[in-house]
């Protein structure tokens, strides 16, 4: 069982960034894939970005490439989130999501993954 926490979430305005960090509660924490989704009010989860095992892949929605970066420490148990030029349709709940899988298929599906984290708030405004 994986147990993940989401936190840095906020409200923040256009043009700002935001870091997000989801840690994890297992002593194998290298051995899962991490990806981070975001679901906006009204609409369905969207893939983000995913980051593999030892971070010697990442993976990026178009939306965000460019403007998001995923690292990992996993000596923290922990996976960041680094968004910069956040914009308005930014706005969303964003969660960390595991899986011991990695292609691109996998990671960019919410059915690909396992475990859940509750989600972190992201408010950016214009």
């Amino acid at each position: 069982q994986v147990q993940l926490v989401e936190s840095g979430g906020g409200l923040v305005q256009a043009g700002g960034s935001l870091r997000l960090s989801c840690a994890a509660s297992t002593r194998t924490f290298g051995n899962y894939v991490i990806g981070w989704f975001r679901q906006a009010p009204g609409k369905e989860r969207e893939f983000v970005g995913a980051i593999s095992w030892l971070a010697a892949n990442m993976y990026y929605a178009d939306s965000v490439k460019g403007r998001f970066t995923i690292s990992r420490d996993n000596a923290k148990n922990t996976v960041y989130l680094q968004m910069n030029s956040l914009q308005p349709e930014d706005t969303a709940i964003y969660l960390c999501a595991a899986t011991s899988l990695w292609s691109p298929t996998i990671v960019t599906q919410t059915s690909g993954y396992t475990y859940w984290g509750q989600g972190t708030q992201v408010t950016v405004s214009s």
